[in-house]
């Protein structure tokens, strides 16, 4: 397998694990999970971020994961408003019922967590927690408009999760994610495929979301020119990224998840990626969507 497709890693968020609930006539959300962690195996990808996961979903996940465990398994902290004891139960829990006695990374989900009155005490805890042994790696999760270089400064994290696509390009275009690389400090992207925007036909895009669709349909012409499609451009752009160590995708099933190992494993688009990008600053933010 190409050194591409090891760069990408599987979000489990989007498994479906905690409803665990099908149609009679559908596959179960665990025997689809049980095909996309095989999958992700023999493709070699190299990080599960099971975050999203809690309860239940984890406790699937560990009986499905393959074992030997072939990923970097990154866990989500709990809130930090509960305090640094309740974190570090939870992360232990967490490891439990994944059947891991060490991960590689937990992740704070949001900056806003660590300035909060009890930030300073969980970060310290869960430093501890790595120096234990338990992780490897402690890190952050940030969006654009967190300042993600001043977080990455302040905090000095190991790993710091941040949004970059085709669309959204505002962290790469701006130094940010090369400046926090520069720190040493490892970057994983996520939010590639920008919530699906690029696969949106324009009658499906969202009305809050008019005014970047004649940007989006010139983006989609431009793919078209380039002899490529949405999947293939929006991977080729985000593997191709130097500052980031992994690429981090979400899928809902094994026939995504093929589709994106195949689509990663093809020579990257000859296209003008600068030219791609997008400014609508309510479609740069899910947060702001309303279906």
């Amino acid at each position: 397998m190409s050194l591409t497709v090891s760069k990408l890693g599987l979000a489990a968020a989007q498994f479906g694990l905690d409803g665990m609930s099908a149609s009679p006539r559908a596959r179960s959300p665990e025997t689809e999970a049980r095909d996309i962690l095989g999958i992700a195996a023999r493709a070699h990808l190299s990080v599960l971020d099971v975050s999203g996961n809690y309860g239940r979903a984890e406790s699937v996940l560990g009986d499905l994961i393959p074992r030997p465990v072939p990923f970097r398994v990154t866990l989500s902290a709990a809130r930090a408003d509960r305090g640094p004891d309740f974190v570090e139960a939870e992360a232990r829990a967490s490891l439990r019922r994944l059947g891991l006695e060490r991960a590689d990374a937990i992740i704070v989900s949001s900056p806003s967590e660590l300035f909060g009155p009890h930030g300073a005490a969980v970060w310290d805890r869960l430093a501890r927690l790595r120096d234990e042994g338990l992780f490897a790696k402690i890190g952050v999760a940030a969006h654009a408009s967190d300042d993600p270089v001043g977080v990455a400064r302040r905090f000095k994290p190991d790993i710091l999760q941040a949004p970059a696509s085709l669309l959204d390009q505002r962290l790469l275009a701006d130094g940010s994610l090369a400046r926090i690389a520069g720190l040493g400090i490892e970057v994983q992207l996520r939010s590639i495929f920008l919530n699906g925007l690029l696969f949106l036909p324009p009658d499906r895009v969202p009305a809050q979301l008019k005014g970047a669709s004649g940007r989006l349909s010139k983006v989609r012409r431009m793919i078209a020119e380039g002899r490529s499609d949405p999947l293939q451009a929006a991977l080729g752009f985000a593997l191709s990224r130097v500052e980031a160590s992994a690429v981090l995708v979400g899928v809902t099933s094994a026939a995504e998840l093929s589709a994106v190992v195949a689509a990663a494993s093809s020579p990257p688009p000859d296209l003008d990626w600068d030219d791609m990008a997008i400014d609508d600053p309510v479609a740069l933010d899910p947060r702001r969507w309303v279906a």
